[in-house]
């Protein structure tokens, strides 16, 4: 098959994504360890004696072509703090979702997400001319919903009744997207939110 997305390397100022491996395996053990993020009922973190596996999972779909998976670096330290993924890659139609994201708890809120996104945008708009990037969360991740509104993406709907999760529940799905048109606005917020001074 004729694969749309290939495994990059992005780098910025303060963050690296770059291609998911094995070699990842501690450091995201260690991250998500960082938070006990996997209990959170209503996201699907890996525990951290399930990262290989997951790894194993998302290799896979990279090779199948519908999900190119990163590990997030941290510049600082040069360790891995979490993963993203391109993923439900429509090599067809280009359309993509950013998702399966998720970071140690000692750098949310810091400037490695916002980063990370403007790497991730600038090349699914600028260089693979990507016709949508979607985002999903679930209904009741109110965090994760205002992350997704202060990105600049739109709702486009919740595809209610979506999805079961491994606890039985069932998941209603917020469905939010960037389209081309948008990206220079989206584009320059993100830039002027990395920029602003932190405390």
């Amino acid at each position: 098959m004729n694969k749309w997305i290939e495994p990059i390397e992005l780098e910025g100022e303060h963050v690296k994504a770059v291609p998911l491996s094995h070699e990842h395996t501690q450091d995201l053990e260690e991250a998500a360890a960082d938070g006990e993020l996997h209990r959170l009922w209503y996201t699907a973190v890996p525990k951290p004696q399930d990262i290989s596996t997951k790894i194993d999972q998302h290799l896979s779909l990279q090779e199948s072509g519908s999900m190119v998976p990163f590990a997030i670096i941290d510049k600082a330290s040069g360790k891995a703090v979490g993963m993203t993924t391109y993923m439900n890659v429509d090599n067809i139609n280009k359309r993509l979702e950013i998702g399966s994201t998720w970071y140690a708890k000692s750098v949310q809120r810091s400037p490695l997400n916002t980063e990370c996104k403007i790497l991730l945008l600038t090349h699914a708009f600028e260089t693979l001319d990507a016709i949508a990037v979607e985002f999903r969360t679930h209904f009741m991740n109110q965090q994760s919903r205002r992350a997704i509104e202060r990105l600049g993406a739109k709702l486009d709907g919740v595809l209610r009744r979506h999805i079961v999760l491994p606890n039985g529940t069932v998941r209603d799905t917020a469905v939010y997207s960037i389209i081309p048109s948008e990206w220079p606005s989206v584009k320059a917020n993100l830039q002027w939110k990395l920029d602003m001074p932190r405390d």
